[in-house]
């Protein structure tokens, strides 16, 4: 879908747009199916008068608990919470294209002990959904400006788990001054998305986005991840784990404030970076390279071995020789983090965690982060 429409599907009320582009056509056609139109016209402008009610009635039950910072045009939300001390920052990215309250549990542990920062990437939680194309080279740009406008002051210590990690390794080599840590938690490898299997789930995933913007915007708020969690066994029980972590009411709260159809627009956007042909276009401007980070200090924390990545649904799906080749594929790729710079060390989640260990074994996680928030030397 191109940039421009999923830009025009994006504001809120471009179903009210499309309704009144219908309604006068039915009546230039005239006959049945000029009825047909000016029926669908009336059903659509409904449904997005109250998809934009619902959202206004949740907005005032979930007010933003942070700052709404203007970047010219749109507004990014930051929570940041906590003193300084004695300790350096932390800035928290989720996995998948989350807001902040994904890693709420672990900003709720450390707050007391540092400042905790979360980050509503645009079209998440209560920030804009900002211009298209979403990617991961904008958004990095984008949450240092955010951070500046807010008074945050650096070096802070980025913290990015899965998806979050390439986000976070993309500011830490444009913004190395800013950067005293860089803790990536079971990052995407981006480029081996080019070389690997190929996975009906990321596609999976945009086809998801995508009618969920639509459905959205026209009055239907349906979670069509959750649906499908509910019908995977696996999935159900990595959201049970999300939600046990989150705590009920954060957990709660997330799925509120999560109705606007330019989130979905949004997911739909950024996601395309997973796609091995628009990877070859973006990958300068998305890839961390060998080297690229110099001597900053990076800490990979991830499963210790290759058996984690059985539970993945496709990698279960292929049988023998391939099978087995997939989870070496996977379970190394994320080692060629530790070649981004000089002085990178791996440290290993506990025996038998899986990619979802920031849920599994927050204690663990929440250890390492406190002590990634102590200055270096």
């Amino acid at each position: 879908m191109p940039n421009w429409l999923l830009s025009c599907l994006a504001r809120e009320w471009s179903g009210l747009a499309i309704a009144a582009i219908l309604a006068p056509g039915g009546w230039l056609v005239g006959g049945w199916l000029g009825m047909a139109m000016i029926g669908i016209a009336l059903v659509l402008g409904f449904g997005n008068v109250w998809h934009l009610i619902f959202r206004a009635h949740i907005g005032r039950l979930h007010p933003a608990p942070g700052r709404r910072i203007d970047l010219g045009g749109y507004c990014v939300h930051i929570l940041a919470e906590g003193e300084r001390k004695d300790r350096v920052p932390l800035v928290m990215f989720g996995g998948g294209h989350a807001p902040g309250l994904a890693m709420s549990h672990l900003h709720e542990r450390l707050k007391h002990k540092c400042r905790s920062i979360l980050i509503d990437r645009p079209g998440t939680g209560w920030s804009d959904t900002g211009p298209f194309p979403r990617t991961t080279a904008r958004e990095a740009d984008e949450m240092m400006r955010v951070l500046e406008l807010a008074g945050e002051l650096g070096p802070f210590v980025l913290v990015g788990y899965s998806f979050g990690g390439l986000l976070a390794a993309n500011i830490a080599r444009r913004y190395p001054e800013k950067v005293a840590r860089l803790v990536l938690l079971d990052p995407t490898p981006l480029e081996t998305i080019v070389f690997g299997p190929r996975l009906g789930a990321i596609r999976g995933m945009l086809r998801n986005a995508l009618w969920a913007g639509l459905s959205r915007l026209f009055g239907i708020h349906i979670n069509l991840e959750a649906r499908q969690a509910r019908r995977n066994p696996a999935f159900a029980a990595m959201a049970q784990r999300f939600e046990q972590q989150l705590g009920a009411e954060a957990y709660k709260k997330l799925n509120a404030i999560d109705v606007s159809a330019g989130s979905q627009f949004s997911h739909y956007s950024i996601y395309h970076e997973l796609l091995g042909p628009h990877v070859g276009t973006c990958g300068w401007e998305t890839v961390v390279y060998d080297g690229d980070l110099g001597d900053m200090e990076v800490w990979l924390v991830a499963p210790p071995n290759a058996a984690e990545v059985a539970d993945n649904e496709e990698v279960g799906a292929a049988s023998g020789r391939e099978q087995a080749r997939m989870i070496n594929f996977f379970a190394r790729s994320r080692e060629r983090y530790l070649a981004i710079s000089s002085r990178s060390k791996r440290v290993y989640a506990p025996e038998g965690s899986t990619h979802q260990f920031v849920y599994e074994e927050a204690d663990f996680v929440g250890d390492v982060l406190e002590r990634a928030s102590q200055p270096s030397g």
